[in-house]
């Protein structure tokens, strides 16, 4: 049977599109635009330390942040990747959505970009204020900072492509961590991989090129909500030397290096509200989806 000749060139006989414009763009007003000068004052205002502590290697840990507080998550030894979750305190079914955060700024986020959780809540959990590693831009192969393409390592996949059985992948981390918060495996969700760089070869295939960061970067996030948070110090470390089976978890290990997070509080308490930031609230929708009456007792 032939071939019509249309579907055989494929995109060589399609005419030309216009360039595609961003499915969603901030504009004025919008909760996906973050005012640059009021980002700018909460970010340098004088804090307190609240909380601090550095994650070990190939580990986990959570902690909360109360709305208005500043949560820093930093490499103080030098390149290290970091998978985190993120949780509202109060009701873990609210949690971040990697995916939809992803549509609405970018695969990987940087200043001014905000973490949104999923639905029917739908609102931001956290607004990222500094990144130092917003001078890492774009690589030569494409890829990019803070991913949100991928998500976290897990012993179920490195059981199936290596016959592997190890107990310390991100998603094992992150399970442990969060046990004393009442919370379990089902509970882990899609992460933000921070200080990791991925993106999309010319066939759409995820890659990882090794972390960039130095002693001392950091990324530092406004929390829009009460949230309990969670990180996972990668046991790929900074990814230069990744793979999957016993061999190559042996040789990672000398590219780990710990995390650092602080918590803080503004001195100034009443900042926030002078420069009109408020917690963030659920999405408005009523959630009716169009349903009436559901099947029940009808009288005519």
């Amino acid at each position: 049977m032939s071939v019509p000749s249309e579907a055989a060139g494929g995109l060589t006989t399609r005419p030309p599109i216009p360039k595609p414009v961003p499915a969603y763009l901030p504009t004025t007003g919008s909760p996906l635009t973050v005012d640059s000068g009021v980002s700018s004052s909460i970010q340098s205002t004088p804090r307190t330390l609240i909380e601090s502590f550095t994650l070990p290697i190939r580990s986990g840990r959570a902690w909360t942040a109360s709305a208005g507080s500043i949560v820093r998550i930093s490499t103080p030894e030098g390149p290290q990747v970091g998978d985190l979750n993120i949780w509202n305190l109060h009701n873990p079914r609210e949690h971040f959505w990697a995916s939809r955060t992803r549509q609405l700024h970018a695969s990987h986020v940087s200043t001014h970009d905000r973490l949104w959780s999923c639905l029917p809540y739908m609102r931001p959990m956290l607004t990222i204020l500094a990144d130092s590693l917003d001078r890492y831009g774009q690589d030569e192969h494409g890829g990019r900072v803070h991913d949100l393409l991928g998500t976290r390592c897990d012993p179920y996949i490195n059981k199936v492509l290596s016959g592997g059985s190890y107990d310390f992948h991100c998603h094992s981390n992150l399970t442990r961590a969060v046990l004393p918060y009442g919370l379990t495996e089902f509970d882990v969700h899609d992460v933000i991989n921070l200080f990791q760089v991925t993106g999309l070869d010319e066939k759409g295939r995820y890659f990882m090129n090794p972390c960039p960061a130095r002693k001392g970067d950091y990324i530092e996030f406004l929390a829009e909500q009460d949230v309990l948070m969670a990180l996972s110090t990668c046991p790929g470390g900074d990814l230069s030397l990744w793979g999957f089976g016993t061999d190559s978890g042996k040789e990672m290990i000398n590219c780990c290096r710990p995390l650092k997070v602080e918590v803080f509080k503004l001195e100034d308490a009443d900042l926030l509200q002078r420069v009109g930031w408020r917690p963030s609230e659920p999405a408005k929708y009523r959630g009716m989806h169009g349903i009436v009456v559901v099947e029940g007792e009808q009288r005519s």
